[in-house]
């Protein structure tokens, strides 16, 4: 008995120090959130935003000028769909300039940047991967569905510049730590 009391103890405080680690808040409200490859991935990430209550803003071709436009978080839904650039009327190059120029544009403004990827396995391919390249190792925290980095393409972008990588199972689970990432 009293061995299970004590390895019931070590294990609720090893629970408990990797929930403190996943919930380190370091972005501000309110967001601005984008769609990087205009996959319909983000009007998933809107629902996680609205369900933890963080106040956002959703542009899905929200250029570098207009921000930071009263938000000090950027949160880039990354998949790319050509159904989706092409209903946006813009090129791969086009969106991969626009999302390079936010990027550049919210690490001047001192702006936190949170990659999300929820698409999982089915969202990923040479453009999805193109666009993930180009975010990942802009980011503060990259949340990711499990099976969308069964490569480990995502661990490998974010691991030289110490960028936190957070994986969840499913879609539903990615907005615990994405709540969790706001102070």
């Amino acid at each position: 008995m009293r061995r299970f009391t004590i390895l019931a103890a070590a294990m609720a405080l090893a629970v408990a120090a990797a929930s403190a680690q996943s919930a380190t808040a370091i972005a501000e409200k309110p967001a601005i959130l984008t769609a990087v490859g205009q996959s319909a991935d983000m009007e998933m990430v809107k629902v996680l935003l609205n369900r933890s209550k963080v106040p956002f803003t959703a542009d899905p071709l929200v250029k570098a000028a207009s921000l930071p436009g009263g938000a000090k978080t950027l949160v880039l839904t990354v998949g790319g769909s050509s159904k989706g650039l092409g209903a946006a009327g813009i090129s791969v190059d086009d969106e991969m300039a626009r999302s390079k120029a936010l990027i550049k544009r919210a690490k001047e403004l001192g702006m936190k940047i949170i990659v999300v990827h929820v698409g999982g396995e089915a969202r990923r391919g040479t453009l999805s991967d193109a666009f993930i390249e180009a975010c990942v190792p802009a980011g503060d925290l990259v949340i990711v569905v499990e099976d969308g980095d069964k490569d480990g393409l995502f661990e490998r972008l974010a691991a030289p510049s110490g960028i936190a990588v957070v994986k969840v199972p499913k879609i539903t689970a990615a907005g615990a730590p994405l709540a969790a990432a706001f102070k």
